[in-house]
């Protein structure tokens, strides 16, 4: 890679870094006829970005390199800070929990929240509290941001989490929030709807919202065994969570975490090939981001159809086993034992896009200190025994060693955790697994466009009857 092109892709990450907001769907405006504005220039549409009169300007060599809506980027030190900022940038969430509010839909509801703790799911208890609802937090002692924990406990609402706590300590934390006692659960990975069943406590929810694919799954395995007690909405299965969340938002934090972290000891993202192991929405935006930052792409996959995809959208496969060596391997599969011994032993590096426990078959006890060829160290980089780097300890990468998704993101994915509250309190649910309705998809989809000033088309009268019209316009002639 060249110094102009590494010093583009510094000061895109440095932008998404320091305002934890979006690169694709962005305006951005380039100014200079250097070999770096050049390198900018083509860049951010690989990203996803649009040319143009942007809100954010890159000036590279100036005396302040990159502007947002004209002025310096915002001061984000402490975690008062990143709460209020991720506030401002998630407008159809803060609309959405103002309808629920205005209705008196949660008006003296108990949720508990159980997320990833970060100042994003802060903005949604805050916004939820706001709206009348009685607020809890639980976090994962391994998803808690403790000055962001801090931050909810100085403005009224409880967070239950501890980085310190582990094992037997960690469940009873959970089931003591769980014994706060709730109406709904939103959560991630489903690890709390599945401990309130074991536990005996799901009779008293009234509903639950799950967030993620890898959460999804066993409470249908616990529905086709007829354990599931409660309504659970799908909040993974809306388009304006998984067409955006994982594919842009996922695939953006996590590669730009792993690019800083390689970064920090002296490594280039380009040094090796890159090989994503799983090609479901995470994947394809993990695959397409560092296709972006000029990496060489590999992509293994035990669905062919999904392989197929991959393979049409200009990635060569195979199998995992024999890309591994010297390469850099992501895991996007939300799946344990993704990335076994062998492979943990061949890769340059291994790092988890998204994650689950044990996706890794990563022994900590394993892991030394790493440093790098330009002398540096950094705690997100370190040495597998013999083997390859590891990133964040092989937990959720851009978690781990960055801030998460972009805050846009959130907004879209938080929009429908607040639309899944209001149709559980109005409709009557069953036990199982429930998708939202389409019409949460074109509400927060309208609201995410009115909210960047886009305009879009409407169907007109003929199109709208064409379409209800059962009769095959090839055939319209006079019957026999």
């Amino acid at each position: 890679m060249t110094d102009e092109i590494s010093t583009a892709q510094r000061l895109v990450r440095r932008f998404a870094r320091e305002t934890n907001l979006l690169v694709s769907g962005r305006d951005f405006s380039v100014v200079g006829t250097d070999a770096v504005a050049d390198a900018l220039r083509a860049l951010l549409p690989a990203l996803g970005a649009r040319l143009g009169d942007g809100g954010v300007t890159f000036a590279p060599g100036g005396s302040c390199e990159i502007l947002l809506d004209g002025g310096p980027l915002p001061v984000r030190e402490t975690a008062e800070d990143r709460v209020d900022a991720a506030g401002r940038h998630m407008s159809v969430a803060t609309a959405l929990a103002a309808r629920l509010g205005d209705a008196g839909t949660v008006k003296g509801l108990r949720i508990g929240i159980a997320m990833v703790l970060e100042p994003k799911t802060a903005q949604l208890a805050l916004l939820l509290r706001d709206a009348g609802a009685i607020v809890a937090v639980y976090a994962h002692p391994d998803e808690i941001d403790v000055e962001v924990a801090a931050v909810l406990r100085r403005r009224g609402i409880p967070v239950d989490g501890d980085p310190s706590l582990s094992g037997a300590a960690e469940r009873a934390a959970a089931v003591d929030f769980l014994r706060r006692g709730f109406d709904l659960l939103l959560d991630d990975g489903s690890h709390l709807i599945r401990l309130a069943h074991e536990e005996g406590l799901a009779a008293e929810l009234r509903g639950a919202a799950e967030e993620t694919t890898s959460g999804l799954a066993p409470l249908r395995l616990m529905e086709r065994e007829g354990v599931l007690e409660i309504p659970v909405i799908a909040v993974n299965d809306a388009l304006t969570k998984t067409s955006f969340d994982n594919r842009y938002g996922t695939g953006q934090s996590c590669v730009f975490a792993i690019a800083d972290a390689l970064d920090a000891v002296g490594i280039d993202l380009r040094d090796q090939p890159a090989v994503v192991v799983g090609y479901g929405p995470v994947g394809e935006g993990v695959a397409a981001h560092l296709r972006a930052l000029g990496v060489d792409v590999f992509v293994t996959e035990t669905d062919p159809v999904r392989a197929l995809r991959a393979a049409h959208d200009g990635f060569r496969i195979g199998r995992l086993h024999d890309l591994a060596p010297g390469a850099l391997v992501v895991s996007a599969t939300g799946a344990p034992h993704t990335i076994d011994a062998e492979v943990l032993r061949a890769a340059a590096i291994v790092a988890v896009a998204g994650g689950v426990p044990h996706e890794v078959d990563l022994d900590p006890a394993m892991l030394r200190p790493y440093t790098g060829e330009n002398g540096q160290a950094s705690s997100a980089v370190e040495r597998a025994g013999d083997g390859a780097l590891v990133i964040a300890r092989a937990g959720c990468v851009n978690l781990s060693a960055g801030e998460g998704n972009p805050i846009e993101i959130m907004d879209l994915s938080f929009s429908v955790q607040l639309f899944a509250v209001g149709h559980l309190l109005a409709h009557d649910l069953p036990p199982g697994v429930h998708p939202l309705p389409a019409e949460a998809d074109t509400t927060i989809g309208a609201a995410a466009l009115a909210a960047r000033g886009e305009r879009i088309d409407q169907r007109s009268p003929a199109q709208v009857e064409a379409q209800q019209e059962w009769r095959s316009p090839r055939f319209r002639g006079e019957s026999a």
